[in-house]
């Protein structure tokens, strides 16, 4: 069985399909890479060079898998950042074509659209696609707290605010909802301060789940880490099938990996060095239900 992962990807660094393939990889899973941008680098950096592959290349690359007659081997579809709605669209079309063939296949949608501090950075259309297209498909969402805010049109400052919020979002369809990133007190579109913890939640509808970890005091953007953090909640949960063995697993592995970063003052994921943080984390945490 495969991951159709659909997403931009980067020459240099770790973004995107860049961020999420290799991880898969090393959890075991066959990962079939669709890119939908090559960048020679993450835009982060402020300079680039590259090209939006654009909406026709993904769906022909679909449509090739399709006329071999893999499909049926397809147990997940893995989207992430899309560049413009036609990807959107693209991206449904994806999903459609594997369900058409493999009706148990997940959908875990990455909801690319901004960050605390940032604000949104993706094209005008993007979130509306996203609130009232995408998320309608998809058995998991991943949501920063940024994105949540913006997907539900709620103030999730306060953590009953994030459970309504959240609440929401599984009425538009989404059967599991993980916020990668959550910081009580703190609305999301103000400026980010780091603080001394940071906190992922995940709710499957009935249960809710809070995991705690320390926050690391990066001085630049760590591109690649929700993508990352969505590809490894993908994998455990579909070895798993359960919110709170998945989110602890996915957890300490994102950490374990971060931490190596911060440690070595890199700028872009150590995802090779620290690889072995993805099968077996140095560092546990425990997810307390809410």
């Amino acid at each position: 069985m495969a991951i159709l992962s659909i997403q931009s990807h980067v020459v240099y660094g770790y973004a995107g399909n860049t961020a999420a393939v290799f991880p898969l990889q090393r959890l075991g899973r066959e990962v079939w890479a669709v890119n939908t941008v090559e960048f020679s680098n993450h835009t982060g950096y402020g300079a680039w060079q590259g090209q939006v592959l654009g909406a026709s290349l993904a769906e022909a690359l679909v449509q090739g898998l399709e006329e071999r007659g893999v499909l049926g081997n397809c147990e997940a579809i893995l989207s992430g950042y899309m560049g413009d709605a036609e990807v959107g669209q693209a991206v449904m079309q994806g999903v459609r074509r594997v369900r058409n063939i493999n009706p148990d296949a997940l959908y875990c949608c990455d909801p690319v659209m901004g960050d605390v501090g940032r604000g949104f950075y993706v094209k005008p259309g993007i979130p509306d696609i996203f609130k009232n297209q995408v998320i309608t498909l998809a058995d998991i969402i991943t949501p920063n707290q940024f994105e949540l805010e913006a997907l539900a049109g709620m103030d999730t400052s306060s953590l009953d605010g994030a459970r309504k919020a959240m609440d929401a979002l599984h009425a538009k369809g989404p059967r599991v909802v993980l916020v990668t990133s959550f910081r009580e007190g703190i609305s999301p579109l103000g400026s980010l301060n780091p603080g001394d913890h940071i906190d992922m939640l995940v709710s499957d509808g009935k249960e809710l789940y809070r995991i705690r970890t320390p926050e690391l005091p990066f001085t630049t953007i760590m591109a690649g880490s929700g993508d990352l953090t969505a590809a490894v909640f993908l994998s455990r949960y579909l070895e798993t099938r359960d919110i709170r063995q998945t989110l602890e697993l996915c957890a300490a592995s994102v950490y374990g990996i971060m931490e190596a970063t911060f440690k070595r003052k890199s700028r872009e994921l150590l995802m090779i060095q620290a690889q072995e943080e993805l099968v077996a984390p140095s560092s546990s945490f425990k997810a307390v239900r809410l």
